[in-house]
């Protein structure tokens, strides 16, 4: 909890998801009401000043979104997640001094994961696994293809079948299917 009326709630503190999707990151925030905040921003670096809004830092140039919500909460939103913003994300105000800040701890720590396949099992009869570095927070659905049909749609990321050499087998997290 924050100090004499300053504080920061995020709405998760931990998120894994995919390269190439776009997430939401929120919080909200409250302060005394003798001040007025006037700078908000989320950050993951410092500089020698301090702390480097997401919208000045050249990694995240046209990727970051920022949204004013309902009473003092915040969104941040970013698409066309990189494996390298995988970070923690602190969402910080200023009042209108300019001087007291305040940043919320923990914040958000975000996982990017690609995905891979591992294939187990003898000659023909495989089983494929999707593996990726950290489970997906939304418990996805998995979309299996062999031979480029769908064959298996579910939350399973195990799949099994009798394998011969022409097959081509593929899969897709639901919702990311490219």
């Amino acid at each position: 909890m924050g100090q004499n009326g300053w504080s920061v709630t995020y709405t998760t503190q931990s998120i894994c998801t995919l390269k190439g999707s776009t997430v939401d990151l929120s919080c909200s925030y409250t302060y005394p009401s003798d001040y007025t905040v006037t700078t908000t921003f989320w950050f993951t670096k410092y500089d020698a000043v301090g702390p480097v809004s997401l919208s000045d830092d050249p990694d995240y140039k046209g990727r970051v979104t920022y949204r004013k919500d309902k009473g003092n909460g915040h969104t941040l939103m970013i698409t066309d997640l990189r494996e390298s913003d995988s970070a923690t994300y602190k969402f910080r105000f200023t009042d209108q001094t300019g001087k007291w800040r305040y940043t919320g701890d923990p914040g958000v720590t975000l996982s990017v994961t690609g995905l891979q396949v591992k294939v187990t099992g003898g000659h023909q009869d495989k089983t494929l696994t999707c593996i990726t570095t950290c489970t997906l927070t939304d418990n996805p659905t998995y979309i299996w293809y062999k031979n480029g049909h769908k064959v298996k749609e579910n939350t399973s990321s195990l799949y099994s079948d009798y394998f011969s050499d022409a097959d081509s087998y593929s899969y897709a997290v639901k919702g990311h299917d490219n």
